[in-house]
């Protein structure tokens, strides 16, 4: 009974300086750092919660404990996807190519119509939320997803292929109360090799 596998804070892939002036070395620091770590720390916590009172035979409320974990742990799984879908400016394409580029272009019709409705989602989230791509193996269609908080409104069983933060501690250091701003500047830094990928793995 129990395990010592718990959830650890992902390295990023690039320094934390090179993704300025689109995001600045303090923000990304902050978000990394502090928030994506926060909720590391918030689903080990509940983890090792659970393992106790079934070592102790004890008696919890499974319904707030496992609501508090699908929140931890939903925001653990969006900041990784998250550092993974960014690069440095001229360190990958600009656009997505290849099986992506096409599937995009068979559903929204061109780029410019998926970024438009991408950004709308994004900067339409009620409150702290996020702004995904997603594939739908039923359909084999990508979909977009806007993400309230970590946890709802999210389709079951879809795979994530690019998503976006809107929560303010992703931007407001380096754009205060301007989440519109930080949206328009995300499109300098998706790392589009990376969300081509995602989907190539999820036609498996």
């Amino acid at each position: 009974m129990g395990t010592t596998n718990l959830y650890s804070l992902p390295k990023l892939t690039f320094d934390t300086r090179e993704l300025a002036p689109f995001i600045s070395e303090e923000q990304l620091r902050l978000h990394h750092e502090k928030h994506h770590a926060a909720y590391v720390t918030g689903a080990n916590g509940v983890l090792e919660r659970i393992e106790k009172a079934r070592r102790e035979k004890a008696d919890i409320d499974m319904k707030s404990t496992l609501k508090e974990l699908s929140f931890h742990l939903g925001g653990h799984v969006l900041h990784t996807l998250f550092w993974g879908n960014l690069a440095p400016k001229g360190k990958t394409s600009d656009r997505p190519t290849g099986l992506l580029a096409t599937a995009m272009e068979k559903e929204f019709g061109s780029f410019d119509q998926f970024k438009k409705e991408f950004t709308q989602a994004a900067v339409s989230a009620e409150g702290s939320g996020w702004a995904a791509l997603s594939h739908c193996a039923l359909t084999n269609r990508p979909i977009i997803m806007q993400i309230e908080k970590h946890n709802v409104n999210t389709y079951p069983g879809n795979r994530i292929l690019l998503v976006l933060d809107v929560w303010e501690h992703a931007y407001y250091l380096d754009y205060k109360n301007l989440r519109a701003k930080f949206v328009e500047a995300f499109w300098n830094i998706v790392n589009w090799e990376e969300a081509g990928r995602r989907f190539e793995d999820a036609l498996k």
